[in-house]
């Protein structure tokens, strides 16, 4: 278990190390997306009262709108109103997630983001979150949306930063304040990712009942590597699970 007041370099090798065994034996993308969320949100607690450090820990992966199944698509298609979706419009689409409440466990409970569309750079610019999130790792709204096959190796074989807001309570960057923020309590939020081959942005997204300070925060960054290797068998195939139904 580990302290989000004491995270050491030591604490940061070992937790990379457990990440990248996570898709042993995994079927799918979202099978190591959800292993991935469960680990942090599990392994991490607050020492005084040995409750769960992460309110919400959530995984992301960009993915081409036609790719999605009809459930997301329809979802995404809320969300862009009257606008036609292009075929190859990006989605930030939600693959796991882990949390305090009942229905932040299940990818599918989740009323606003499941796919959210990213139809163009003035619009993602416009989401605070979203755009700053990108900003922060060190990529360009044009990266995520429309990578350059010329760069994209330099895209995915370099180190990003993190992103992280110490004070959540009233940043402009995290928008739902009143029905979030505030009742659960949320102090800090830390994210990180990276490309990945196909030209897809993942991100992991923790919300911190526990203030992160920057020097602990930088200990995440190289972590992202190791949830890379973990999902890499499944970029361009077997994203999702497949369910069977009756």
């Amino acid at each position: 278990m580990y302290s989000l007041t004491k995270f050491t370099l030591g604490d940061m090798t070992e937790c990379g190390a457990a990440l990248r065994k996570l898709g042993t034996g995994a079927d799918s993308m979202e099978e190591v997306a959800n292993r991935t969320a469960r680990y942090f949100y599990e392994h991490f607690l607050d020492p005084e009262t040995g409750q769960n450090a992460f309110a919400l820990v959530r995984f992301f992966k960009t993915h081409a709108y036609h790719d999605l199944d009809p459930e997301l698509r329809h979802f995404a298609d809320r969300m862009l109103s009257n606008s036609p979706a292009q075929p190859e419009m990006k989605c930030l689409t939600l693959l796991a997630t882990a949390g305090d409440q009942l229905e932040w466990n299940d990818r599918a409970a989740s009323r606003g983001h499941q796919a959210i569309p990213l139809p163009s750079e003035q619009i993602v610019a416009q989401a605070p979150m979203i755009s700053q999130l990108i900003s922060q790792l060190g990529l360009t709204i044009n990266n995520v949306l429309s990578p350059d096959p010329d760069l994209l190796v330099n895209l995915q074989e370099r180190t990003y930063n993190v992103f992280h807001i110490p004070e959540a309570k009233g940043s402009i960057h995290i928008p739902a304040q009143e029905d979030f923020i505030h009742p659960f309590q949320i102090k800090s939020v830390l994210g990180f990712g990276g490309m990945l081959p196909s030209g897809n942005l993942i991100a992991v997204i923790l919300f911190s009942k526990i203030a992160i300070q920057r020097d602990i925060a930088e200990l995440f960054k190289p972590l992202t590597l190791n949830i890379k290797m973990a999902v890499l068998p499944f970029d361009q195939q077997s994203v999702f699970r497949c369910v069977v139904r009756a």
